[in-house]
């Protein structure tokens, strides 16, 4: 799991989190399988590129989830460089036999519509080119409910991480059991 705070539990601890639920999940359904949360709060798609290679060859996973890309949003990132860092992580991740998960992000409206157009459309542009799975926007349900938000309006709280791990299940499920790349 390479993320940023959303992964990495921001304000709770990491044992709350959507991905330390899913390892719980996975412990019950896949016995074998290990996760590992690499998610820093504050990562930027060119922060988890730089770090990746280290991880996979560390690691040897059999699938990557990619949760970045909120943080470039927000700081209103070049879309086609982003684009080009995820593109990487996908291809670095696929040369070590893993397949790869987009997680999709939304940004606010008052970036403008067509950069917050563009930036919505890069995870499906990418995963299309590099034959990644794309995962839903998995903060659906929870952006918009504000009992499920943290008092800074971009972060979930500890109730809505069941909801959070609900949105990504499904697409990882899938990939769960088929035979590595």
């Amino acid at each position: 799991m390479l993320g940023d705070s959303i992964s990495a539990a921001y304000g709770m601890s990491l044992e709350e989190g959507w991905v330390a639920l899913l390892a719980d999940q996975l412990e019950a359904s896949h016995p074998d399988t290990v996760v590992v949360n690499a998610s820093i709060s504050g990562e930027t798609s060119g922060g988890g590129l730089r770090r990746l290679p280290q991880l996979l060859e560390q690691h040897q996973p059999r699938i990557v989830i990619i949760e970045l890309g909120g943080n470039d949003g927000l700081r209103g990132y070049p879309v086609n460089r982003f684009r080009d860092n995820l593109r990487e992580m996908a291809q670095l991740s696929q040369q070590a036999g893993a397949r790869v998960i987009f997680l999709s992000m939304e940004i606010p409206p008052n970036y403008g519509s067509r950069y917050t157009r563009l930036f919505r459309e890069s995870f499906g542009v990418v995963a299309e080119e590099t034959g990644s799975v794309l995962g839903p926007f998995m903060l659906e349900g929870v952006a918009t409910e504000p009992s499920l938000m943290q008092a800074d309006g971009i972060h979930p709280t500890v109730e809505a991480q069941p909801a959070l791990l609900n949105n990504v299940w499904p697409t990882l499920q899938s990939l769960l059991d088929e035979p590595a790349l």
